[in-house]
């Protein structure tokens, strides 16, 4: 693409304010801001990728990929109340899913041990978890305060937190799932996902790109599972005190 046609791009972003205008939407200056925001990050983050690459050390990848588990980490819990604590366990969730798939993935040998292959592999790991952790911290918040007298209830019968807490957990968990698995289940036929179009479109042979792209499908289905499970194990202990009751604010 020559940069006369990325400037073209733009007309689409006008689409958007016009409609936004038209319809009184008030998200003018957040498309905006948006599309500004996107734009100089990709071109950052290309700029500093060749960089890594050309370089090819390990210093440089792991400190990218931090980077990349700090910023998705503070983007779920933003709006959180425990503030460095919901960090930190968002953190640990996204670490541990990381260090999993790429270790499974490097073991294997499924994708060579180079920045070029690890560090946009990780990207769609840690954004996809990041989304599936937002998912269901807000849904598990929703699910507790829905089912409030419920788990009363069986605290008050002798229940364990743990066992008052475990079908709100597993409704959490699965409510949280079902767009990563329904959009699964339509790939190919409704959607030609981003990796693969951008290999097709940039030359590569549209096998060897099906091939990738179902190593990112089942490897976000993987981590999809794990940042759910994971962070259900690490938040359940919080909504309760040390007398075993439930704790008016949470999250």
């Amino acid at each position: 693409m020559s940069s006369l046609s990325l400037i073209f791009t733009i007309v689409f972003v006008f689409i958007a304010l016009f409609l936004s205008k038209s319809f009184r939407t008030g998200l003018e200056k957040d498309i905006i801001i948006a599309s500004i925001r996107a734009a100089v990050q990709l071109l950052v983050i290309g700029y500093v990728l060749s960089f890594i690459f050309d370089a090819n050390h390990p210093a440089f990848m792991i400190l990218i990929l931090f980077l990349m588990l700090t910023v998705a980490s503070q983007n779920v819990v933003k709006k959180k109340k425990q503030g460095f604590k919901a960090f930190f366990r968002v953190f640990v969730t996204l670490f541990i899913v990381e260090i999993l798939t790429q270790s499974i993935m490097l073991g294997l040998h499924i994708i060579p041990a180079t920045p070029r292959y690890i560090i946009p592999v990780s990207g769609m790991i840690i954004g996809n978890s990041m989304i599936l952790a937002n998912l269901f911290l807000n849904r598990l918040d929703a699910e507790v305060n829905r089912r409030r007298d419920e788990i009363q209830l069986i605290l008050a019968l002798g229940g364990t937190p743990k066992q008052a807490i475990h079908s709100i957990l597993n409704a959490a968990i699965k409510a949280s799932m079902i767009p990563t698995v329904e959009s699964q289940k339509t790939i190919g036929l409704v959607q030609l996902p981003g990796m693969m179009t951008g290999q097709i479109i940039g030359g590569a042979d549209p096998i060897q790109a099906v091939k990738f792209q179902l190593l990112i499908v089942f490897t976000i289905l993987a981590s999809a599972t794990l940042s759910c499970v994971i962070l259900s194990r690490l938040t359940y202990p919080t909504l309760f005190n040390s007398y075993q009751q439930l704790i008016r604010e949470h999250t």
